[in-house]
């Protein structure tokens, strides 16, 4: 099952369908200036970018890791906004053959920009034909079938790829050595979340109170999209139960409706935390155990509620399996067992 299947229905996952990428499309900003966060990369692109234009040339192909929600996408559409110049968007997934990026790339115009998201999850022929094209700007085109093949090169204008993977270690190196930029995107402070919540409720053109702003934030799970996300639900409460402005007790109340609670955990979070302490005693469990216990496939509770309980130290991974933190035990009200070694202090 993939991942994008099994986080659809979760208010709190990192990844979006793409109804809800048109609702972001019009909170997505369009500028480095406007970009909140991630400083480190937002210098980095900056002097890039500006040295390129200098130069009049092409900027150096960029590669940005991180995990979903950080803002990929929208720094691909930063980068061609900067240039003044089109982006072409396209997946891993959707190239399969290299046929299919032998027509990308072909159909590109000097200087156009091509993002290319879960750039890891691109197929190997076409992998291989993007080395050239990166490095050479050349595509080889087969011509004919069997002995009477023939291999015509077309040269390229030159273009800028920018790829993003969830990742990186996926990556080949031959790929990642063909990227001049190479950019990681960290999850966001709570004072960053709270400037981008500020920027985004203008845009929708709602009053969002300061200690709304900080109430959200501190459960968006430090990822402007479950921020931007959670934003939107708060207004939604306001406008049918509420007078229209976003303050502390919408907030409060609006996340208790969509089961979000003080650390950002969703209802999926806690049924793990719950089974993990008080049927298991802490642990240690197996995945599989954990995820009868709450009625959930093995492939969810892992790669769904676990890298963020793990994140915020609420539970471990050890040899034996999942054990619940002090944390954990403090989180949910409850008292941990007496004199039991396997508990993270």
């Amino acid at each position: 099952m993939a991942e994008d299947e099994i986080t659809t229905e979760r208010i709190v996952a990192p990844g979006a369908e793409d109804l809800e990428r048109a609702a972001e499309a019009a909170l997505r900003p369009r500028t480095l200036g406007e970009f909140v966060g991630q400083r480190v990369v937002r210098e980095q692109l900056e002097l890039v970018l500006h040295a390129a234009m200098g130069r009049g040339r092409a900027p150096d192909h960029v590669l940005l890791s991180g995990p979903p929600g950080l803002g990929k996408t929208t720094l691909a559409m930063i980068i061609a906004a900067e240039l003044g110049t089109a982006v072409r968007i396209t997946s891993g997934p959707a190239i399969q053959h290299a046929g299919d990026l032998a027509a990308v790339l072909s159909s590109l115009e000097e200087g156009e920009v091509l993002f290319l998201d879960e750039i890891h999850r691109i197929a190997r022929p076409a992998e291989e034909l993007l080395y050239v094209a990166m490095e050479d700007f050349r595509v080889d085109v087969v011509v004919g079938k069997g002995a009477g093949a023939n291999a015509i090169g077309l040269s390229l204008p030159p273009f800028t790829v920018v790829g993003a993977t969830t990742r990186a270690g996926l990556l080949p190196a031959p790929l990642r050595d063909r990227f001049g930029v190479t950019g990681h995107l960290d999850f966001y402070a709570e004072d960053e979340l709270r400037q981008v919540l500020v920027r985004s409720a203008g845009l929708l053109g709602v009053e969002l109170h300061a200690q709304a702003a900080s109430e959200i934030a501190s459960r968006s799970r430090g990822t402007p999209r479950i921020a931007n996300r959670l934003l939107r639900r708060v207004r939604d409460w306001a406008q049918v139960r509420g007078n229209g402005t976003l303050d502390l007790a919408a907030a409060r109340a609006a996340l208790e409706v969509y089961q979000v609670d003080e650390l950002g955990l969703d209802r999926l979070d806690r049924s793990v935390l719950t089974a993990l302490c008080e049927r298991f005693g802490g642990g240690p469990v197996g995945l599989t155990t954990l995820a009868v216990a709450v009625g959930e496939e093995p492939e969810t509770v892992e790669t769904v509620a676990e890298p963020f309980l793990v994140r915020e130290g609420l539970i471990g991974r050890t040899p034996r399996g999942r054990v619940a933190t002090g944390r954990a035990w403090q989180h949910l009200g409850l008292v941990p067992p007496a004199q039991d070694g396997l508990l993270f202090e």
